[in-house]
């Protein structure tokens, strides 16, 4: 199988040092490609700004914004391609980005923002695969968001749980079907939960 990961976070700039952004430090991510690649599967990995080494067999394409992050999925799947969208996307952008840093006195008091590209719900792939970071109603949440992006799988995780948050070695996960069904998973590693979603993807074939 060939298997598109995304990972990390996007940075959306409002200057030229200035973003916007979240604490995602891709470790989930690279988990998952490093799961795939070393279970033999074609792996593309594409990360926001992380500080991560890349997987061994992975070819690994960098980006910043979540229209970097666009571009680079459009193409790099392939009709047969499983895409895992582990990536913590900015939602929002800046509408307006000065290519110079501004000055405090120049930034207004409300920045206008625009929506970014929604890029699970435009990918076309065999499969698609997302996680939902949550605090609340999580599993409601990630069954909708499943059906909403027509994806067959969602992982989702309450972020405020011990454990479970953006920069842990571990996690705390649901499997969530559009349906609703639910497989929950107790407190393990991201790269023994990674190896359990490949091997969850792989079952489908």
């Amino acid at each position: 199988m060939r298997f598109v990961v995304t990972a990390g976070p996007t940075r959306e700039y409002l200057d030229a040092v200035r973003f916007l952004s979240n604490p995602s430090t891709g470790k989930m991510g690279f988990a998952v490609a490093a799961a795939a690649a070393g279970r033999g599967h074609e792996t593309v990995l594409i990360a926001g700004p992380v500080n991560l080494p890349t997987p061994k067999g992975v070819k690994r394409i960098d980006v910043v914004s979540a229209r970097d992050m666009l571009k680079a999925v459009h193409a790099s799947l392939t009709g047969d391609s499983v895409l895992v969208a582990t990536a913590a996307v900015a939602d929002f952008r800046p509408k307006v980005c000065s290519k110079r840093k501004l000055h405090k006195a120049e930034i207004a008091r409300q920045i206008e923002l625009v929506p970014n590209p929604d890029i699970l719900k435009t990918a076309n792939a065999r499969f698609k695969v997302g996680f939902a970071a949550e605090t609340d109603a999580v599993e409601a949440s990630a069954a909708a968001k499943c059906r909403a992006k027509g994806l067959r799988l969602i992982v989702a995780n309450d972020v405020t749980r011990p454990g479970a948050g953006f920069a842990a070695d571990t996690n705390i996960a649901s499997f969530v079907s559009p349906d609703g069904t639910t497989e929950k998973l107790p407190l393990m590693t991201k790269r023994r939960l990674a190896a359990k979603l490949v091997e969850r993807i792989e079952s489908w074939s």
